[in-house]
């Protein structure tokens, strides 16, 4: 809905990720959802969501901004000022709907971002509805809920944590089209992890090529065989032997030593869609332990495929993987997969779904997950992992395409 009279929006129709029905598609999805728990005004401050409500793209996450979404009107861009010029080169909406807050408050100790907010909204008449906010998100605090509440008094708050990150479990045609260039990206990351690493090599040195490799993409025969990478939610996590007992630890200077296995836990990013893949690397022979975790996961992660299919649940995912490991005598516990797709650090996952026994979502064609089974023992570990989707019919889809071995090397 553009106003008479007001600006446009500065984007090139080139440059725009999704068309503007798509996204005026997302905010019906988002304002039916908003009717059914009764919030007239939502603030969304989760970088993902606001990107997939209205195209925002920039690294400004660290300062206070969020998404408007409201019942009866366009939704509107509220952030630091300088930043507003990032969101006219990057949301649909018109440039009447984008409003910035004065420098003078970032990380001020006598004022706060979110007491302009409140101001904005009782200009707007929007003081006294229910008012949605996303409590549980790593980008809404304490201070922000304190300042907004405090000014708006006669405003009821609800929890609206998830709203909108429930509207992106199905995937768009064009959604999947990112994702499968963002698989396209970890398949070659892992290829030249495979031809980098060897005894003696730093880590530090085969992380930076996992960047490079990741941000520079895929080089084709076609056009849309060509294309960059993004910077991942998640840096690489690739520890080794002993460290290798925990699931997320970085990297340091150290060099990869043999007779140990390495996993690196990686994803491809494309416009800021992800698709996680990880593998582990065995300098030497590898021990019969190793062997058979790899036999026993591999084979538990093709019964979870199969059993990922629309009409399934969840839980019914993890009971297959659970099931095999336990025959082979492997307890694991907690989850084992998650849904992923648009994302911002310090997460690739959209904090919905969980492939878990006690998690009964009816899965739904278009749903994409990262079936990531790892494996961590008291003294090493495993990681084989794929990006998914769920399909009209049949098993789901690998989106990448790599051998799922542990890969041994000399």
């Amino acid at each position: 809905m553009h106003t008479p009279g007001a600006p446009m929006s500065t984007v090139p129709a080139s440059v725009m990720r999704f068309a503007t029905e798509e996204y005026e598609s997302r905010l019906a999805r988002v304002r039916a959802a908003m009717d059914e728990r009764g919030v007239e005004v939502l603030v969304a401050t989760d970088p993902s969501n606001m990107a997939w409500l209205t195209g925002y793209d920039g690294w400004s996450f660290y300062t206070h901004q969020a998404v408007l979404v409201f019942l009866d009107e366009d939704p509107m861009w509220w952030g630091r000022t300088i930043d507003a010029r990032g969101a006219r080169r990057t949301v649909y909406m018109d440039a009447d709907r984008i409003v910035g807050y004065p420098d003078e408050l970032v990380q001020a100790t006598t004022m706060h971002p979110h007491q302009h907010l409140a101001s904005l909204l009782l200009d707007m008449g929007r003081d006294a509805g229910r008012i949605g906010v996303e409590m549980d998100n790593y980008y809404y605090n304490a201070a922000a809920h304190h300042h907004l509440t405090t000014r708006l008094t006669d405003a009821t708050f609800v929890d609206a944590t998830g709203l909108v990150n429930w509207q992106r479990a199905v995937k768009s045609d064009q959604e999947l089209v990112y994702m499968r260039r963002a698989a396209r990206i970890v398949e070659k990351i892992h290829q030249r992890i495979f031809e980098m690493i060897e005894p003696g090599v730093r880590k530090s040195d085969l992380v930076a090529e996992i960047f490079r490799s990741g941000i520079a993409g895929v080089e084709g025969i076609g056009e849309d065989d060509t294309f960059g990478g993004d910077y991942p939610a998640i840096v690489p996590l690739v520890p080794s032997g002993v460290d290798a007992s925990a699931p997320h630890l970085t990297w340091d200077d150290a060099v990869f030593e043999p007779d140990n296995a390495t996993f690196f836990e990686v994803a491809g990013c494309y416009r800021r869609y992800h698709a996680p893949l990880c593998r582990t690397v065995y300098l030497g022979d590898p021990p019969d332990r190793l062997r058979s975790a790899e036999a026993a996961l591999t084979e538990g992660l093709e019964a979870g495929l199969d059993t990922a299919r629309a009409g399934n649940r969840a839980c019914d995912v993890a009971d297959a993987l659970y099931r095999t490991l336990e025959r082979a005598g492997i307890q694991k516990e907690g989850r084992c997969g998650y849904a992923v797709g648009m994302s911002y650090p310090p997460d690739w996952g959209e904090r919905t779904i969980s492939f878990r026994r006690s998690d009964v979502t009816v899965l739904e064609p278009g749903m994409t997950f990262h079936f990531m089974p790892g494996l961590w023992f008291d003294d090493w570990g495993l990681e084989i992992t794929e990006t998914i989707l769920i399909r009209e019919e049949g098993p789901a889809e690998p989106l990448a395409d790599y051998p799922r071995a542990v890969m041994v090397k000399p």
